[in-house]
């Protein structure tokens, strides 16, 4: 399956529909920049890269409808819907990210005609996903590496293929680890409040015929102390300087738990993850979402009080002091992370 991909031939955007997961398998076109948003916004297509990546093809497939000859024209309309777009999930840095290259392209060919930048914004958004897939095969390699076979392995949230282009960052050591025949036996959280762990890893890895056990995010105390969990892996949607992670709401929590029990506790991503412009995790901005996702999503009949007063952070951040390594493309990254983020950087 594809998470995310360009119909080249009508130049739309085609994403599967993860809220329809595991339930039935939906693609949804995607032509306007509303269109776009929504489907960023309500998590039809979700994780920090393939956010990135809807995001790419998204605009360009949306600036196919501004039709006119005049450079300052398209410009200005490019960036009133890449302004746009990049409200829609604030705390992923791969959504800026790509959309920044997109008007990169644009910005720097003033004197081409505005058919050859729609040609050119094409082959960027194909880059990004390139990019993105020969990462996280890279990511799956590094991190297989610190792994040995029958290991018991704990995962947050998903960050396999439905997150990326193809094998996913948490989940790729674990299924290049399923083609080497390593028989890891994996925990995968549910992950309230949109149960991303119950709903799409466990789809996927069962799918991949993984030995995957779901817990509620409670139980995963209760797993490490019985000595089943001898790692952890979880992906990340922005990485700062220090090393501080913001990951799906929960991370911290499971971050917290291995510690206490001494399990190694890795995060996997790619570079493009990392914000540099960003010190640390007090600098990262947490998009709070609708209180109806923790009150009444999933349940028949609503599960709270009317009225009762919600907080619902989507994502939390977890500290560099917790973290053993961080796992990218271009190696894997110990404490003190600064140093080894910056030498990446340079």
């Amino acid at each position: 399956m594809k998470t995310v991909s360009l119909n080249k031939y009508v130049d739309t955007v085609v994403i599967l529909d993860q809220t329809q997961l595991p339930g039935k398998e939906t693609y949804l076109y995607l032509t306007t920049p509303e269109d776009v948003w929504e489907a960023i916004y309500h998590l039809k297509v979700r994780g920090a890269p393939a956010i990135g990546i809807a995001a790419a093809y998204g605009i360009y497939a949306c600036i196919q409808q501004v039709k006119t000859s005049s450079y300052p024209v398209f410009l200005e309309e490019f960036q009133k819907i890449k302004n746009y777009l990049a409200t829609s999930r604030p705390t992923a840095v791969n959504l800026t990210a790509a959309l920044d290259r997109m008007e990169k392209v644009v910005v720097s060919n003033p004197q081409k005609n505005i058919p050859e930048i729609k040609q050119l914004l094409r082959m960027e958004a194909d880059a990004i996903r390139e990019e993105d897939a020969i990462a996280c095969r890279q990511i799956g390699k590094n991190g297989l590496s610190l792994l040995r076979s029958g290991m018991g392995i704990l995962t947050h949230c998903n960050a396999g293929h439905l997150a990326v282009s193809e094998y996913g960052t948490a989940l790729a050591p674990i299924y290049l680890g399923e083609e080497k025949g390593y028989g890891f036996k994996v925990f995968a959280d549910e992950t309230r409040p949109l149960l991303q762990g119950a709903r799409l890893t466990m789809y996927e890895l069962q799918k991949a015929g993984v030995d995957v056990t779901l817990i509620c995010d409670n139980m995963a105390s209760s797993v490490m102390q019985k000595g089943w969990v001898q790692a952890v892996l979880v992906g990340c949607d922005r990485i700062a300087v220090n090393g501080d992670v913001a990951n799906k709401i929960g991370t911290s929590g499971v971050a917290i738990l291995a510690k206490y029990y001494g399990i190694p506790f890795y995060v996997l991503g790619p570079t493009t993850t990392i914000d540099y412009s960003c010190p640390n995790g007090k600098s990262i901005a947490i998009e709070e979402r609708k209180a109806e996702e923790v009150t009444e999503m999933w349940y028949t009949h609503r599960m709270a009080p009317t009225d009762s007063k919600v907080f619902n952070p989507s994502f939390d951040v977890t500290s560099h002091t917790l973290i053993t390594a961080i796992i990218t493309e271009k190696g894997i990254i110990y404490p003190p992370f600064e140093i080894g983020l910056r030498k990446i950087y340079s």
